[in-house]
């Protein structure tokens, strides 16, 4: 998705980007692997990618959202953020 999202010119502030880059490595963000590899920019990233975490797709919550009801306000920042053609 980061790949498709930078080839598109996304308007994605740099912190959704590294969101979207490095949500799944969990090595890094969880157990702190890796850091010397950062530079203080990916240093303060990484502060914006553990806030995320508390509300990414793996969340556990009782209350069942109704899709149709949410769906406008995401196609909406989907509408914002990325060219109505996506080239993949």
């Amino acid at each position: 998705m980061y790949l498709v999202a930078k080839r598109n010119n996304t308007t994605l502030p740099p912190a959704g980007l590294f969101i979207i880059r490095f949500h799944s490595f969990y090595a890094m963000h969880r157990r702190g692997a890796y850091t010397f590899l950062m530079n203080d920019e990916d240093k303060e990233m990484l502060k914006w990618l553990q806030v995320f975490n508390k509300y990414d797709l793996y969340s556990k919550s009782k209350v069942k959202i109704n899709q149709e009801e949410v769906k406008p306000y995401y196609l909406s920042l989907i509408k914002k953020y990325f060219a109505e053609k996506l080239k993949w």
